[in-house]
């Protein structure tokens, strides 16, 4: 059996974990809003026409703040569309993703759906179709108190007091040809920096997200970092990074090392962004709002799903509706690892996305709403990751990816709160085949136990939650683990994610 070893100790911190990397991602698309979060013919609908059932699985969940209303629906989407009476509002044609928008929820809606789950919002602004004004125009809609014409409107429309939106990105994954009023860098770069300004001189308190690259695998990436911030550097707060895996071509032992890029990502747009710093002469540092992640079969997208056809635009259809196994949950514990990990510069962060479309809770018209296999590791690991990321000196077996090259066997992260006292430890075991003995030096924790064990692992790897078997797949307890003379031992199961709360 391979051994591996790690030690913890709380001195060394990478730094103070924001409750904003735990946060999510709602967009206008396939089931998400109608038949996803919204149905008022449902049987736990409540009076707002919001099923209960899935607000219970949020709050669960544990999600922060939440982007909203897109993704690629944002760069043709007109806010003033989603206010107002919903008997006045249009009808529109979602061009991203071929699909008729009935704004019957919009901004107003969201909010309140936001108050019931315990979530901040966190608002996209068209830069694709639309331009600075606009913003400008939502920005005194939902932040400004009163006095002001749109101000009012919002007012009359139901909502006395502002918003007070703070977090707000710029625009959505401009660097891709895909997006409406896709840009150059360059281009792009000069209108998130007057769009910025313009904001600031509005509410100087927002803290703005410029659009950083739709890929580390763009074929303009790092270039347009580069670009992109030389323009904004002084205007901004974080740059987005968004990135999406899948198992392709068979190829697990890959997909199970998919952390191994997200942390190459990061690192590599923190190196940029600090290189302009330096050239701009800057005494801010940018962080990263790593806002969509997550594993995501696109190639099932482009194959089967794609809707298509000049007469063919379908209200809230089956979209990007993905199943996910047991080896999609573990990789996607990873994923949280990394971004922990990088706790000094991730700031923010929003799993793409929520209900339905690529998401960790599913539901069926008229019907139940159940867990996926990734919604374990994010609700465990929203509610034990507190206070800081800690430095850890872990030392593992690797074997060979076709991708990453040689990677460690076992990841892990830990986090230490002094306040409460309270640690957790977070571990993947990467093999297909061997289980893995791992002993932690917790010495300088003091004299702790294990207060809970959470694992998701599988004899079968592809094993899945669906409607006919809504809870194939749970949490499991790792009770191996064992405490003796400062050091921890546990036992990680082939193909497993493990979560540890110690005190």
């Amino acid at each position: 059996m391979p051994t591996a070893r790690l030690t913890i100790d709380p001195h060394f911190s990478v730094g103070r974990i924001d409750r904003r990397v735990f946060g999510g991602f709602v967009e206008h698309l396939g089931r998400h809003v109608y038949d996803g979060i919204y149905e008022p013919g449902h049987p736990t609908a409540d009076p707002d026409g919001f099923r209960q059932d899935v607000i219970d699985l949020v709050k669960e969940l544990g999600v922060s703040t939440i982007r909203y209303p897109g993704g690629n629906f944002v760069s043709g989407f007109r806010w003033e569309d989603s206010v107002g009476p919903r008997d006045e509002r249009p009808r529109r044609l979602d061009l991203a993703w071929h699909s008729t928008e009935t704004n019957e929820v919009g901004l107003h809606e969201f909010d309140d759906w936001l108050a019931k789950v315990g979530s901040d919002l966190m608002l996209a602004v068209n830069l694709g179709t639309r331009g600075t004004l606009e913003a400008l125009d939502l920005l005194e809609y939902t932040n400004i108190s009163g006095g002001t014409t749109l101000s009012q409107q919002r007012i009359d429309n139901g909502k006395a007091d502002a918003f007070g939106v703070k977090m707000w990105c710029l625009g959505n994954e401009m660097d891709g040809p895909w997006q409406l009023g896709h840009r150059s860098a360059d281009d792009y770069g000069k209108i998130a920096s007057q769009t910025a300004k313009a904001m600031r001189q509005l509410d100087p308190s927002v803290e703005l997200v410029v659009c950083g690259s739709s890929s580390a695998h763009m074929p303009t990436f790092g270039e347009w970092e580069r670009v992109v911030l030389t323009h904004t550097y002084d205007d901004v707060d974080y740059i987005s990074c968004h990135a999406y895996y899948e198992e392709k071509n068979g190829d697990l032992g890959s997909f199970l090392a998919s952390a191994v890029d997200m942390d190459r990502f990061i690192e590599t747009v923190v190196a940029t962004a600090d290189h302009v710093k330096a050239v701009v002469g800057s005494a801010k540092t940018i962080d990263i709002s790593f806002d969509e992640w997550n594993v995501w079969y696109i190639d099932r997208f482009h194959g089967v799903d794609k809707i298509e056809g000049i007469d063919n635009w379908p209200v809230a259809p089956r979209l990007l509706e993905d199943v996910y196994s047991v080896a999609d949950a573990v990789v996607f514990g990873n994923l949280m690892i990394s971004l922990l990990r990088h706790a000094d510069r991730v700031r923010s962060a929003s799993l793409a996305q929520l209900v339905n479309v690529i998401a960790p809770i599913m539901t069926e018209p008229g019907g139940p709403a159940w867990r996926q296999t990734t919604f374990f590791p994010f609700s465990i690991t929203s509610r034990l990751a507190r206070g800081e990321a800690l430095q850890l000196k872990l030392d593992a077996p690797t074997y060979s990816t076709a991708e990453y090259g040689e990677v460690p066997l076992v990841d892990a992260v830990a986090t230490h709160d002094a306040d409460s006292g309270a640690s957790a430890v977070f571990l993947v075991n990467r093999s297909q085949t061997e289980p893995v003995t791992l002993t932690i030096d917790i010495a300088s924790l003091g004299d702790i136990s294990v207060l809970e064990s959470h694992l998701i692992a599988d004899d079968d790897v592809y094993a899945k939650n669906t409607l006919d078997e809504r809870e194939r797949v749970t949490l499991q307890t790792n009770d191996t683990a064992t405490i003796a003379g400062g050091e921890l031992t546990i036992t990680l199961p082939p193909v497993s994610w493990t979560a540890l709360s110690l005190g």
